[in-house]
């Protein structure tokens, strides 16, 4: 499943001067990963989880990026045969074209507005509360929920924190 969730940039992570600090060499986080929208500094949290509910792959971006397009290169972890489940935000031909090409089925709810409507299941899709559920549990650390970091890089440090600590109580609760 695959979702992404918008975070309001803090007064006090936002007055870094934009632009100044680079990120390092092989990452690929944006220069500052906050975008300006109208309703103000914000970032976007976008996870990829797995069907119970843990992460499998996490990435930010500025707030006012395309889901479909930002996550286009979030899919090598997945493989033939794996159902991907997704919202509007990512219904394109040109991504349904990707995931059919690597053999991986997807379960994307269409545009209402779409001439060709392809295949799509409401009983699978109704499964895709996890990544939501997900949000909700990262949400609960103030440091994400509020960021106030001024460099991705911390940002991103944070949230894969918090994302270790579900999986940890994840794999409690399992075994």
């Amino acid at each position: 499943m695959i979702d992404s969730s918008s975070i309001r940039v803090h007064q006090h992570g936002a007055n870094s001067k934009r632009g100044v600090r680079r990120p390092k060499p092989g990452t690929q986080l944006p220069p500052d990963a906050w975008g300006a929208p109208r309703g103000g500094l914000t970032t976007k949290i976008h996870a990829l989880v797995d069907a119970n509910g843990p992460p499998i792959l996490l990435k930010i971006t500025p707030g006012q990026a395309n889901d479909g397009r930002s996550a286009a290169d979030m899919f090598a972890s997945l493989g033939a045969g794996d159902v991907l489940l997704a919202d509007r935000a990512y219904d394109s031909d040109g991504l349904r074209a990707t995931l059919e090409e690597r053999g991986i089925n997807a379960n994307i709810k269409p545009m209402p507005n779409r001439v060709r409507h392809p295949g799509f299941s409401t009983t699978l899709y109704k499964l895709r509360n996890a990544v939501e559920r997900f949000f909700s549990k990262i949400k609960h650390y103030r440091a994400i929920a509020t960021r106030c970091e001024k460099h991705p890089e911390n940002y991103m440090a944070l949230i894969k924190l918090a994302a270790a600590r579900i999986w940890m109580k994840f794999m409690r609760s399992v075994t």
